[in-house]
């Protein structure tokens, strides 16, 4: 059966009624999909470290997740994370190890999508769910998880982008 990815985005949007603040509402949303989604083994964030922001090479560190022990700094333009934040544009990736420089944080993934999370136009992070199955994540969910990150864009305070 298909995720609901609507119904889920109201879920997170009911859930950022009760404290909006980035924290919060990014570890529900990490547990919601990881509860909804079946054949995952990992969903979570990975936020823009702004002390790297202005470096060559931003990074990416370890937010709100459920799953395995996770890889904590990924930079930009490295695996499937990196690049996603790197060219600001979703990810959908059947077999990770045919990734070039794919990061195994944990070996028993195979496949991976990653979406850009925003704040004030500007990437501040991204959700990415892996799977332990080959070619799990279809244009379905991909198209899905965007409209889930628009409704995060739309409900989280940042307190500063």
């Amino acid at each position: 059966m298909p995720v609901d990815y609507e119904l889920l985005a109201q879920q997170i949007e009911a859930l950022a009624h009760a404290d909006n603040h980035w924290l919060p509402v990014l570890s529900n949303a990490s547990a919601c999909l990881f509860e909804a989604m079946d054949n995952i083994n990992w969903a979570g964030f990975y936020l823009v470290d702004e002390s790297t922001r202005d470096q060559k090479t931003p990074e990416l560190r370890l937010g709100p997740f459920q799953g395995k022990v996770a890889c904590v700094r990924i930079p930009f333009g490295r695996g499937v994370c990196g690049t996603a934040a790197a060219e600001d544009k979703t990810q959908l990736v059947s077999d990770v190890h045919a990734f070039p420089g794919h990061i195994a944080c944990d070996a028993a993934s195979r496949s991976e999508v990653v979406v850009p999370l925003h704040c004030g136009g500007r990437v501040a992070g991204v959700l990415d769910i892996d799977s332990p199955l080959l070619d799990r994540f279809s244009a379905y969910d991909a198209r899905g998880l965007e409209s889930f990150v628009r409704a995060l864009e739309n409900c989280i305070c940042w307190n500063a982008c």
